[in-house]
């Protein structure tokens, strides 16, 4: 039994004094929920923690309790007392007042960590590889759209100068250096906060969208902490871009048209020597590697509805897009599902699919899943394909949200990934969410159906 400990807190800073602590925990679609809290309350959170109603895990996308998944309704809806994330006390510098932001991570009423937080959820597959004495290496790339301010529900999103229409022209402006300096004073703010929040940025690029950038981060070892530096870094690209009038937006596809927005994240294993499994000899790729791809093609079906978890997220996942549509592979090859990279003794593979919509504990969680997977079972993968992967024969990704969630909680490697009662609580939220969605009729069904049906 893993009890977890206090955080120690230490003084007040001067930073914190007559400001305000956000404490928050991480919901399963990767929102944070939490508090502001006068900040002198900010060492009794460390001393006593924080009380949170167990339910904010089962909350779907508008933070409404999806009572089919059993945390709230028929309860009490209990609250979970909540403890801080070691190294998450960390100033806020992109708010108006002196703020200071802790992250926190719920605990059962024996001091374990609680089944139904997604940080709990990732740490129990990472201790899955300790067994292994394996150590899997992580690093993460975020797309984005930095976008006008959106002022009412239901805006549409359009790109900074474009007209009444959204129409900013045709040029993509892939890898221009003209339009990072557009954005040199935002970009310079994101940096310096993420170095006061201790987040390690490995490179800015300019997208193919319209104001589209990525950002990524360096290679780590510590794949909670990866996950974490991927909810920070949200709230740091979206605090620095309305501190200067815009926003931002992580939307799987916020322009029907245009490139989606993608969370790749790449993957080594170190053995206990701490060599790379996925090369042998001489450096070259070896069977190890080809395990692991077959582990994640095999079970990528079952994943999808953590890969892409809302309605929005089917819509990225389109042909000749940069973003996968089939269950394919291949050697530096961005159109496929997993690219291998060969590199040496940094040889390492990169999921596709997710989307940067997605939560990032989940995510991370069942790719690793899929990488284990694949070592125990010796999973053998097709030989990999070239061109462009969308006109490949391979077989095709579920292509809805109803068949995503079928084959979720239908599979057993899920239930084993993310635990049976996990798989039932995600589940639940998204079901709810669906049921939302079917009951709204969109704008173009009008368009087409009112007058004409």
């Amino acid at each position: 039994m893993t009890v977890l400990p206090r955080i120690a807190v230490g003084g007040k800073s001067k930073k914190s004094q007559g400001g305000i602590v956000e404490a928050f925990v991480v919901d399963g679609n990767g929102v944070p929920r939490g508090k502001w809290l006068p900040a002198e309350k900010l060492s009794d959170v460390s001393d006593k923690g924080l009380l949170i109603p167990r339910s904010v895990f089962a909350q779907d996308i508008w933070g409404r309790d999806a009572d089919e998944a059993g945390l709230g309704h028929g309860t009490g809806d209990p609250d979970g007392l909540c403890r801080p994330v070691e190294g998450s006390v960390l100033p806020i510098s992109w708010l108006s007042r002196r703020a200071t932001q802790v992250m926190l991570r719920m605990v059962a009423a024996d001091g374990t960590p609680y089944f139904a937080d997604p940080r709990t959820v990732l740490e129990a597959v990472v201790a899955k590889f300790q067994t292994a004495e394996l150590t899997p290496v992580v690093a993460t790339e975020l797309e984005f759209y930095f976008i006008e301010p959106v002022e009412t529900a239901g805006d549409k999103p359009r790109p900074s100068g474009a007209d009444a229409e959204g129409w900013k022209g045709w040029q993509p402006n892939v890898l221009s250096l003209d339009e990072l300096h557009a954005y040199d004073v935002i970009f310079a703010d994101i940096a310096r906060y993420a170095g006061e929040q201790g987040i390690p940025l490995d490179g800015t690029v300019r997208e193919n969208g319209p104001d589209q950038y990525e950002l990524n981060f360096t290679h780590t070892d510590d794949v909670v902490r990866a996950a974490d530096w991927a909810i920070m870094l949200k709230r740091i690209v979206k605090g620095a871009a309305r501190r200067h009038g815009m926003d931002a937006t992580f939307m799987a596809k916020p322009y029907g048209g245009l490139a989606g927005c993608g969370m790749h994240t790449h993957l080594s294993l170190l053995d206990r020597a701490g060599a790379n499994i996925f090369v042998a000899e001489g450096h070259a790729p070896g069977g190890k590697l080809r395990q692991v791809v077959g582990g994640m093609l095999g079970t990528m079906k079952d994943s999808m509805l953590v890969l892409a978890p809302h309605a929005n997220s089917y819509r990225r996942l389109t042909p000749a897009s940069h973003a996968p549509t089939r269950l394919s592979w291949g050697i530096d090859n961005r159109t496929a599902a997993i690219r291998v990279i060969e590199a040496g003794a940094a040889t390492r593979v990169e999921h596709r699919v997710a989307g940067s919509d997605t939560n990032p504990y989940l995510t991370m969680a069942v790719i690793l899943s899929a990488a284990l997977h694949g070592l125990r079972t010796g999973a053998v993968p097709p030989e990999p394909t070239v061109g462009e992967h969308s006109e490949s024969g391979c077989e095709s990704l579920p292509t809805t949200w109803d068949e995503a969630l079928a084959r979720f909680e239908a599979s057993d490697f899920i239930a084993e990934a993310l635990g049976k009662p996990y798989r039932h609580i995600f589940a639940a939220v998204k079901r709810q969410e669906i049921e939302e969605f079917r009951a709204h009729i969109t704008e173009i069904e009008y368009d087409a159906y009112l007058r004409t049906a």
